[in-house]
């Protein structure tokens, strides 16, 4: 018997039980105590209410011997899940076997005339990322780095992490976890060298939590971070134009204040790191990218000569 079976088996087994014991269930259904137990937790995580009975004699019953209720969806709900999991497609998120399941169950759900509406959906609508020469909802081939769904399920019970790459570890205190450029990054505070790092996740070969007595706390770490914050060194003004770019693509850490009420200019301050090349040739490309509605207020002078030397690369070409 497969395992799905199995599950489904067992909760209908359960539901018309007042009470039931882990031995019961691994009699009625010939498995070991440990796949009883698993059993049991995933009927828990699909919705069924148990109650464990503390004691030698110990067991479980249902609360009021049903299942929780039936979600319903209307039209519209139906078609904005269904556009969410399109919009996120090849976008290597965490959890996609997940989303695959739960893409199966809603089309299950719902009616034939809402399945052709989906199915013509999935042929007209197409979003960045998608490919279109094989834009299925339940398409597994954009798959993230392993790691990320361990380190997310790390990083829920513990932010102090022990990450290792290739062959290196190192403690963190994880800060953020994000994408950038279809690349997942840690934002974290070395608990060794004290500062911040930003580390991919596609070079982490281990991930788990850091030994509690070798922690320095929360709040001394945030006050080490307030103590390093560095000062602003490149400001600009944008315009309508410009702000239009910003909002098609901006670094993580750049953001923009609105100076006027219509949202139509904005001002732009932050860091820039002039002796990290990598850092230093990306803000040039993206300044380029922001376009000619941009008045400089204040610019790193490698800032500025990187500029110069590529517009001059653009008139002699």
């Amino acid at each position: 018997m497969k395992k799905v079976e199995r599950i489904n088996i067992i909760m209908r087994y359960i539901n018309n039980r007042a009470r039931f014991t882990i031995s019961e269930i691994m009699q009625e259904f010939n498995i070991s105590r440990s796949t009883a137990i698993r059993d049991i937790r995933e009927v828990e995580a699909m919705g069924m209410p148990l109650v464990a009975e503390v004691g030698r004699d110990g067991g479980y019953f249902v609360m009021h011997n049903s299942v929780l209720p039936e979600v319903r969806f209307t039209n519209h709900e139906v078609k904005a899940l269904f556009i969410a999991f399109m919009a996120t497609r090849n976008q290597q998120l965490p959890y996609l076997k997940s989303r695959q399941s739960l893409a199966e169950k809603l089309l299950g759900l719902i009616s034939e005339n809402q399945q052709d509406e989906l199915v013509l959906l999935n042929q007209i609508l197409l979003f960045e990322g998608t490919n279109p020469h094989n834009p299925d909802l339940l398409d597994l081939s954009d798959l993230p780095h392993p790691m990320l769904e361990t380190l997310i399920q790390t990083l829920l019970v513990d932010s102090y992490l022990l990450i290792t790459v290739k062959e290196e570890s190192y403690p963190i205190y994880l800060l953020h976890l994000y994408r950038e450029k279809s690349a997942w990054l840690i934002e974290g505070f070395d608990l060794q060298e004290e500062k911040k790092k930003i580390i991919p996740v596609d070079h982490l070969t281990d991930v788990k939590p850091y030994p509690p007595k070798k922690r320095v706390s929360k709040k001394k770490i945030l006050e080490k971070l307030s103590k390093q914050e560095e000062a602003i060194n490149l400001v600009l003004e944008l315009g309508p134009k410009a702000i239009a770019q910003f909002k098609k693509y901006h670094p993580l850490k750049v953001s923009i204040s609105y100076t006027n009420p219509y949202q139509t200019t904005a001002l732009l301050k932050t860091f820039i790191h002039v002796d990290q090349p990598e850092e230093l040739s990306e803000i040039t490309n993206w300044v380029l990218f922001l376009g000619e509605d941009i008045t400089v207020r204040e610019m790193p002078e490698e800032v500025l000569k990187g500029l110069q030397g590529r517009l001059w690369g653009l008139t002699n070409d």
